[in-house]
């Protein structure tokens, strides 16, 4: 059986182009773009290339995007004031810190310290106990790229057993929620389960966010499953995610490669959360929905 290739990059330019539209609306309307405020403490190289990617991508689909990069020693009280000042700038319609911050900093006051309507991240705790108990909010982006790639590819995920490997409050956890929120019968695996593999086995639906290469291999995946790999390592100079894609290729309906993936969907959904974000804020000062 030859796998359905889950084109992650094909579905991110086709999001993106309907996002085009949705951002010039607004544009239309307000006199004004979306706005997306970056902030980046210290050089590190990945970080960089993640902003980098972020600023592309805006100018991309018509997004104003302003990124505010501070010196790897800056003070907490610094850069609250930071977040204070973009929390009440009318323009600015997402906020986001990209993480890994330096040591020295609280990442979780930082995440706190963003306004819940800003925070296109989902990581907020309104926002992620709002997901919890199934309100609108803006979602963490990686797993809003999951369920992007199940729905736009067709697949059915109400009534599927869905197995999640990985209990992260970044991917693991929100896309668990976000599988159940969609009628699917959830389970979620982590270092502890026993025996993993009897669990992975029943799967219809095999979502692996671990970061652990290869972790994943056939005889762990139920004949006809759709897997969802959302790992991203390095591996002797090239990108390979969490399932063996040689083992589990052949046994799965379908299947997400590494790289073109899940990869692609990630900046594509903090997008469209900057959008809504906007649309949603005008909404609450306006009572009149942005189209």
């Amino acid at each position: 059986m030859a796998a359905h290739i889950l084109d992650g990059k094909a579905i991110a330019t086709q999001i993106r182009s309907e996002l085009v539209r949705e951002a010039g609306s607004f544009a239309a309307q307000r006199g004004a773009p979306p706005g997306l405020a970056v902030v980046l403490v210290g050089d590190n190289p990945a970080s960089q290339t993640y902003v980098r990617n972020k600023e592309h991508a805006c100018q991309e689909v018509g997004i104003r995007s302003t990124v505010h990069r501070l010196p790897a020693d800056t003070q907490m009280d610094d850069l609250l004031r930071l977040l204070d000042q973009l929390n009440g700038d009318e323009g600015i319609h997402g906020v986001l810190v990209q993480l890994p911050l330096p040591d020295h900093l609280d990442a979780r006051a930082v995440t706190r310290a963003i306004r819940p309507e800003k925070d296109v991240d989902g990581f907020h705790p309104l926002n992620v106990g709002k997901l919890q108990i199934g309100e609108p909010c803006l979602t963490p982006c990686t797993p809003s790229g999951v369920i992007a790639i199940l729905e736009r590819s067709g697949i059915d995920i109400a009534g599927r057993h869905a197995v999640v490997i990985g209990r992260s409050n970044i991917v693991g956890k929100p896309t668990a929620l976000l599988l159940l929120q969609r009628h699917a019968t959830v389970t979620i695996c982590h270092s502890r389960t026993a025996d993993p593999s009897s669990v992975t086995r029943q799967a219809d639906i095999l979502v692996v966010a671990v970061g652990r290469p290869g972790m994943i291999t056939g005889e762990m995946v139920k004949e006809g499953a759709v897997v969802v790999d959302v790992g991203i390592n390095r591996v002797d100079g090239r990108l390979v995610g969490d399932v063996d894609w040689d083992s589990v290729a052949p046994r799965a309906a379908a299947i997400t490669p590494v790289p073109g993936g899940v990869g692609p969907m990630t900046v594509t959904m903090l997008l469209a959360n900057t959008i809504l974000a906007a649309k949603s804020q005008v909404a609450a000062s306006t009572g009149i929905l942005a189209t």
